[in-house]
């Protein structure tokens, strides 16, 4: 009964929970906690503002870009051009580079498709300006999902000192419920001479339609569960029940030599007990096999321990009633019955 138990919940609702896993892991990535703030050059926002929203709470990541301006390779004319932005950050180990840039900021990052359009193989090289001013390219750069869209990516780290113009500043909250409250608060200390020349962009659409998936599939999940294990406790003490009264006469002798109505309720309890043990084990070993062959979404590790731990404690509840009729009845009724 155990071991059915284990099976059914984790085969149901188990399978339920990791689907819910897996779409709430998927709406809470950064890509969709990301706020991204364009300003227009009227709007005067430059990289001060790194320093003003540094102290407001929710916010895993921020990072200002520049303008963007076209440069090419300058090993030779008519290549590719590709957008080059200066950019600022506190924290560079999204985009896979030190903690703190390297230079005064005349060096610059590319991504996979930006080396590739300015011809530089190895990563490395040189690039210029239409105006003639050049910067060395020394290395790539790891896009996370949530800057895709400055796609193919050509950066200048620059000094936190060092002032600049923002075109583009994102900030990725800590969790899709914070989007719309951390939007509001960055965007009350942006500075700038007109506010009506930033646009801001959030996902917070996905917050809403985060907190509408896991409130109906976890109703769903607990409802379920809840009835399986209602229904394995009656079972499970109905069939102790039987077993109780086949085994009186056995009860009644041990009354008779000696055995005290603790000891009988404790060897009911720890029988049951290590029988659950090993029928939560095999239940839940199955189930996690069955999942994992057709490929399902696995529920977490702790829903899983959590469901053989209430299997068990379902199994020594349901004892606990046979247990104590059997401590109950008398030694000399029980040895009478044939």
């Amino acid at each position: 009964m155990i071991a059915g138990l284990c099976a059914s919940v984790l085969l149901t609702s188990g399978r339920t929970v990791g689907a819910e896993n897996a779409v709430i892991g998927s709406i809470d990535s950064a890509g969709t906690r990301s706020i991204i703030m364009r300003a227009e050059p009227s709007a005067e926002l430059d990289s001060s503002v790194l320093g003003r929203i540094r102290n407001i709470e929710g916010i895993e990541w921020a990072g200002a870009f520049g303008a963007a301006t076209d440069v090419q390779n300058r090993a030779f004319s008519g290549g590719t051009k590709v957008p080059l932005r200066l950019a600022w950050s506190e924290d560079w180990r999204p985009l896979g580079l030190a903690q703190v840039p390297p230079g005064p900021g005349d060096t610059g990052y590319g991504s996979p498709p930006a080396l590739e359009d300015l011809g530089l193989a190895d990563g490395v090289g040189g690039v210029k300006q239409t105006s003639g001013v050049e910067l060395s390219v020394v290395g790539g750069v790891d896009v996370p999902e949530h800057l895709r869209f400055l796609e193919p990516m050509l950066v200048a780290p620059q000094p936190l000192t060092a002032p600049g113009e923002v075109g583009i500043l994102v900030v990725v909250a800590e969790r899709p419920d914070l989007v719309a409250a951390v939007a509001a608060a960055v965007t009350g200390v942006l500075a700038t001479s007109d506010p009506t020349k930033v646009t801001v962009s959030t996902s917070e659409g996905l917050a809403s339609l985060r907190a509408l998936i896991e409130g109906q599939l976890g109703t769903f999940g607990r409802s379920l569960t809840l009835g399986i294990l209602a229904m394995t406790a009656v079972l499970t003490s109905a069939i102790l029940y039987g077993i109780v009264m086949l085994r009186r006469k056995d009860f009644g002798r041990r009354r008779a030599l000696g055995a005290s109505q603790r000891l009988i309720v404790a060897l009911l309890l720890i029988q049951t007990g290590l029988l659950s043990l090993i029928g939560a084990a095999l239940g839940t070993t199955l189930a996690l096999l069955l999942l994992a062959i057709s490929n399902d979404p696995l529920p977490g590790p702790t829903y899983v321990v959590g469901v053989a731990t209430l299997a068990v404690m379902i199994g020594l509840v349901a004892t606990l009633a046979p247990a104590l009729n059997a401590a109950s009845r008398e030694p000399i009724t029980e040895l009478r019955v044939p």
